[in-house]
């Protein structure tokens, strides 16, 4: 899990990367600060792995903020200001988000991140499952109890092969970056499958236990072999 806190003296901002980080199911946004101050204040006293901080801010830059700091976690800075983004990587930034950002925008700069922590800790562990938010919970979800995912509108459901079904606000793009590739196909617009649960191909649906789940002429059957 990686552990950050966002720095921006506009609220809004900070409420975009709240919703954002609420997605990613191995990162704790574990504080936001509209004042630096206060910030530096708190990274004086708690670990923290990766900043998310505004470049233009009051009495002090995010620039500023990240030179003055003794141990510097990794840090992304955000900004409206595309001019700033060389003197960004002059100080070893690893991303470097251009408001306004989307989320599959900012799931990349979570994920270099953690593959810049993970080579700094040792070779990777390999992950089986994954946290998605549910309501007010977050629920852990084996991949190979996944059957298949439907998509409606801003909405995914995970179909699961114990018999559950899990709702969470996620669109098919965001889910899709969240799923191990070479164990999850799109068959469809609106369908994701587990390959390791096809039972039985046809020409224009799949068989998965129970379920039956269309497949399109956009997306071959020919990946589920891939």
């Amino acid at each position: 899990m990686i552990r950050a806190i966002a720095i921006d003296d506009e609220p809004f901002a900070l409420e975009v990367i709240r919703a954002h980080a609420s997605k990613v199911p191995f990162l704790e946004l574990a504080a936001c600060f509209t004042d630096a101050f206060k910030a530096i204040e708190y990274l004086a006293t708690e670990s923290v792995d990766l900043l998310f901080l505004d470049i233009k801010m009051p009495d002090i830059s995010g620039m500023e903020l990240v030179e003055s700091l003794q141990t510097k976690p990794l840090f992304v800075f955000t900004t409206a200001y595309a001019e700033h983004a060389v003197q960004s990587y002059e100080l070893d930034a690893i991303d470097y988000l251009l408001k306004p950002f989307s989320f599959p925008r900012f799931l990349k700069s979570c994920h270099k991140a953690k593959e810049v922590l993970q080579t700094k800790q040792g070779p990777p562990t390999i992950t089986d499952s994954i946290f998605i938010k549910s309501g007010y919970e977050a629920v852990r979800i084996s991949f190979q109890n996944i059957l298949y995912l439907e998509s409606s509108g801003n909405y995914m459901t995970f179909v699961l092969a114990d018999g559950r079904r899990v709702v969470s606000r996620l669109t098919m793009q965001e889910t899709l970056t969240m799923l191990p590739q070479q164990q999850f196909v799109r068959v469809h617009r609106s369908y994701i499958v587990n390959k390791h649960r096809v039972d039985r191909v046809e020409r224009h649906q799949l068989h998965l236990q129970t379920y039956i789940v269309p497949v399109s002429s956009t997306y071959p059957v020919t990946l589920l072999h891939s």
